[in-house]
């Protein structure tokens, strides 16, 4: 049996993915994916959040047929989840992007392609028919920062994420011990560290350097990808702001996601600009360290925006009862990103299927073990203390019946 056959069928949860993608990749990559900012405050909390939130199943519902399915950015999604937008993915297995991207067509989601990824924007569309978003990156460069909307357009991406955290770069200090830096250079720690991994080593060595192919032309000095990543960095538009973001609502013409919010009045702000959707993220923790857990501020994001445009989660979904809790707070969908980054580390395109089947089949037993049915019948009573708020959101058909019941004479 093939190693990479091994690694999926091994796997029984995202954590086990991820354990199979640290013992394949060189310490330096997987650091890359797997890192936060500064003292990892956030990252960690991410996770952590999850795990205090506490459920308050039904019992004695009839759950023998369940389906997951439900609407996300108004078309069907076979579960409430979408793939978060990940860079550099070709750095950690060749054609990882593609990968990925077919994964999620397979499995029913949508997906998201970042700026910094190693495909290009029309060959995702050429080779993963499905639901496609494309995530940009704002630039000081305007008419790089066009065309790739324009692109975007033209190859049939339904919606435009844009990300608004991310005026500077983060400081993630496991890049600097592991000498993972842009320009990228090489040293006698990371040449050690690669020797380490031959099987990735050779698949270097047999495919070349990964390009970031969306950002070739960036820079006309730029010739190898860590050049090109450096230029994006040196690219970052600080200026950018809410007229800056109204301009680009008004070039898009189909649904726009506004990435990266944890305020809720700022949530406010983008929905009556015209953002579609909303993403709660703090970007997995890698830019400031210190925020608050984005599932924590999930809640008083949805509050605030009061139905008026739907709200997405981002950051720290390790489990599929993390998606029905983020949903049961009043989340539309998820987005995942190291999940499927484990996976498609682990495995390529198998082992990103594997992470979606994992992350389906949990959600699945925890709405079953929770006493719904259907994505729609998830609420705020499933969640411990949550009950007096209870009405904030829609009624489980379930639990209505329960109340019905009569007591015989």
């Amino acid at each position: 049996m093939s190693a990479t056959k091994n690694a999926t069928m091994n796997a029984y949860s995202i954590g086990d993915l991820r354990e199979a993608a640290r013992r394949y990749l060189p310490r330096a990559i997987f650091d890359f994916f797997d890192g936060g900012a500064e003292d990892e405050i956030t990252l960690d909390d991410n996770v952590a959040a999850f795990r205090r939130i506490r459920l308050a199943p039904h019992t004695l519902v009839d759950v023998s047929s369940v389906h997951t399915g439900t609407t996300v950015l108004g078309a069907p999604a076979a579960m409430p989840l979408a793939i978060a937008p990940t860079g550099a993915v070709g750095f950690g297995r060749h054609g990882g992007d593609v990968a990925i991207a077919r994964a999620a067509a397979a499995a029913g989601v949508p997906y998201t392609l970042s700026s910094t990824a190693t495909a290009s924007i029309e060959r995702i569309a050429d080779a993963a028919p499905g639901r496609l978003w494309f995530q940009a990156y704002i630039l000081r460069n305007k008419p790089f920062l066009h065309a790739w909307i324009d692109r975007a357009y033209a190859a049939g991406y339904e919606a435009l994420v844009i990300t608004v955290d991310l005026p500077v770069g983060g400081k993630r200090e496991r890049d600097f011990r592991n000498d993972f830096r842009v320009p990228f250079r090489f040293t006698p720690r990371n040449l050690l560290d690669f020797a380490t991994r031959p099987r990735w080593a050779m698949s270097l060595l047999a495919h070349g350097m990964p390009v970031m192919e969306n950002l070739q032309g960036l820079e006309a000095e730029a010739r190898s990808a860590s050049a090109v990543a450096s230029s994006v960095g040196r690219n970052y538009d600080p200026a950018f702001d809410w007229d800056a973001l109204a301009a680009l609502r008004d070039r898009w013409p189909r649904k726009l996601i506004v990435k990266g919010i944890l305020r809720p009045d700022d949530a406010v702000r983008a929905a009556a600009l015209g953002a579609d959707a909303i993403v709660v993220s703090n970007h997995g923790g890698r830019q400031l360290d210190g925020v608050q857990a984005s599932i924590d501020a999930l809640p008083h994001v949805v509050q605030a925006v009061k139905g008026c445009v739907p709200v997405l989660l981002d950051g720290g979904i390790r489990r599929g009862s993390d998606i029905l809790k983020a949903r049961a707070l009043g989340a539309q969908a998820v987005l995942v990103g190291r999940a499927t980054l484990y996976g498609v580390a682990a495995a390529g395109e198998e082992g990103a299927r594997r992470a979606l089947t994992i992350l389906q089949d949990e959600y699945m037993r925890t709405m079953q073990l929770c006493g719904v049915t259907r994505t729609e019948a998830i609420s705020r009573d499933l969640i411990l203390g949550e009950r007096q708020g209870a009405d904030d959101g829609p009624r489980s058909t379930e639990s209505t019946a329960q109340a019905r019941v009569a007591v015989r004479a």
